[in-house]
């Protein structure tokens, strides 16, 4: 008999269980978020962030931005210059070197003499910034561009000696090399990337947040004039807390939240979001 009773005791139990009301099963698997959110100005003293609305995801918004750009990814460079509208020379040392401002005032620290001399962009700025009689002993053509087809092996012979000796000149005479970046601004290919670059930024700024309130939102709620707010009835787990990419302000200074929260049974998670604990999108300090 008595075995009887303890083979039956778990379906009693269970059989309590399903009566309990829903209310006190869900007591038992969920918690709470309290916060309080407050950003310092520059010099100043901490502000409550005052009615804004704040995202209790179940990914980090830093995750789902990573996602999105999985999905639209950035600008590739090697493609980029691949486009560009310049010899093939100059295309093959901005992919060497890795560079694409090509008006940086150290832009002279990097070429060498046979580098200008056999990339047409490099060297048509080097000529322009040392004509008009400027540069003393700067070595001049013996041939003209018209006559290269009247007489090809005499045009190219000339050509060859001209290109040496402004090799050696250059050499020489390193200083010549300044005020060649001017001369490069209107074809500079930095341009065109940083705006290929801020319209990705853009595109990715325009689908995280549609993405993280359609697929990873678990609650959201608004602070009161203390910058205080709370969450409840969230299922135990982990979360973070954030703004997405909204920014709360005070001063010249720009807050992001993006906190990470865990919910236990039973448990009431309190959180003071800070300066201490947020990004600066303003880059002010």
């Amino acid at each position: 008999m008595n075995s009887l009773r303890a083979s039956a005791l778990p379906t009693i139990l269970s059989f309590v269980f399903l009566l309990l009301p829903a209310a006190v099963r869900a007591q038992n698997s969920t918690g709470a978020v309290e916060f309080v959110a407050r950003i310092a100005p520059t010099g100043g003293r901490p502000e409550p962030v005052r009615q804004f609305t704040f995202y209790l995801l179940t990914k980090s918004y830093a995750g789902i931005i990573r996602e999105v750009e999985v999905s639209a990814p950035a600008p590739n460079r090697e493609q980029y210059i691949a486009t560009l509208d310049v010899s093939q020379p100059l295309k093959d040392w901005l992919k060497k070197t890795g560079r694409l401002d090509l008006t940086s005032p150290d832009l002279e620290t990097l070429l060498t003499a046979e580098e200008i001399t056999s990339i047409p962009e490099f060297l048509n700025a080097y000529v322009t910034a040392n004509s008009g009689g400027a540069t003393p002993g700067l070595p001049q053509p013996k041939y003209e561009e018209g006559a290269s087809k009247e007489s090809a092996e005499k045009y190219e012979r000339l050509r060859q000696q001209y290109l040496q000796s402004l090799r050696k000149f250059i050499n020489m005479h390193r200083q010549t090399l300044s005020g060649m970046e001017a001369e490069l601004d209107e074809i500079n290919p930095q341009r065109g990337w940083l705006r290929l670059q801020e319209e990705h930024r853009r595109k990715v700024e325009r689908l995280a947040p549609g993405l993280a309130q359609t697929r990873y939102l678990a609650a959201k709620v608004d602070t009161d004039l203390d910058g205080r707010a709370a969450l409840a009835n969230i299922p135990a787990g982990s979360y973070w807390l954030s703004t997405l990419n909204l920014d709360a302000a005070a001063g010249d200074v720009r807050l992001r939240w993006d906190v990470p929260v865990t919910v236990r049974p039973g448990e009431t998670v309190r959180l003071e979001l800070s300066d201490l604990n947020a990004v600066d999108s303003s880059g002010a300090r």
